[in-house]
């Protein structure tokens, strides 16, 4: 017997969306909002849960993702502006950050152009500085984004110069410890170097931008080399 484990249904009032990622927590849809490109984040439902937790959990995490947008756009950080929450769907409909790629499709396109002048790429380094300062800003208002990968980050190049978007907050946290910040650093060291080998250069870039841009870095970055520790002795340990 076939167990269900998400509702395979698209709910009516998305009936007009256009679906363009399916992941495990959530679905992503384009979609016109009053005129306006929109993606729509829809986290559907999980039979596997009890429906009292399910919605629960399914709600605090939908407001919470909102609640980190809202405090990122206060503080100056680029986000996706929010234009409408959807709490009966638990969907959020976003701006859709058009003429964007990702930072992962960038620094990948940059190594296969030119593999063996990665070290030397200035663009590279621009976007690494840009990285790191924007995370710099994210934890400087007690924001921990909880899943950095650098397919979480949009690069758009307006005339004034490349920008970098922060996206995707659905496990993000509201927390000042430095802790909390130095996982969110070591998660995307491992993301970076693993999706990005031998880039370990352009990384470094990223922690000295960080640490340049924000007064509590280094209580943050003396963390991460106690999390990069504690990763090395389960590595060990097996």
């Amino acid at each position: 017997m076939t167990k269900t484990f998400f509702m395979a249904t698209k709910p009516a009032e998305l009936a007009d969306a256009e679906l363009i990622q399916q992941g495990a927590e959530a679905r992503v849809y384009q979609y016109d909002f009053y005129g306006r490109p929109c993606i729509i984040k829809e986290r559907f439902k999980k039979t596997y849960r009890h429906p009292l937790l399910e919605e629960r959990l399914t709600q605090k995490r939908t407001s919470q993702e909102v609640k980190s947008l809202l405090r990122c756009k206060k503080a100056g950080i680029t986000v996706p502006a929010v234009y409408f929450v959807d709490n009966i769907s638990n969907s959020i409909y976003l701006e859709n950050v058009e003429h964007a790629t990702t930072v992962r499709e960038f620094i990948q396109n940059r190594h296969h152009a030119a593999p063996d002048s990665c070290k030397d790429d200035q663009d590279l380094s621009d976007i690494a500085v840009k990285v790191g300062a924007i995370l710099a800003k994210l934890h400087a208002v007690d924001i921990v984004h909880g899943d950095l990968t650098t397919s979480n980050m949009l690069l758009k190049s307006p005339d004034r110069g490349p920008v970098v978007y922060l996206i995707d907050f659905g496990l993000s946290q509201v927390s000042h410890l430095a802790e909390d910040k130095g996982v969110d650093l070591y998660v995307l060291e491992k993301a970076f170097l693993s999706t990005h080998p031998n880039t370990e250069h352009i990384f470094e870039q990223v922690l000295a931008s960080y640490g340049k841009n924000y007064k509590k870095s280094a209580e943050v970055l003396k963390k991460l080399e106690e999390v990069r520790l504690r990763g090395r002795k389960r590595v060990m340990v097996g």
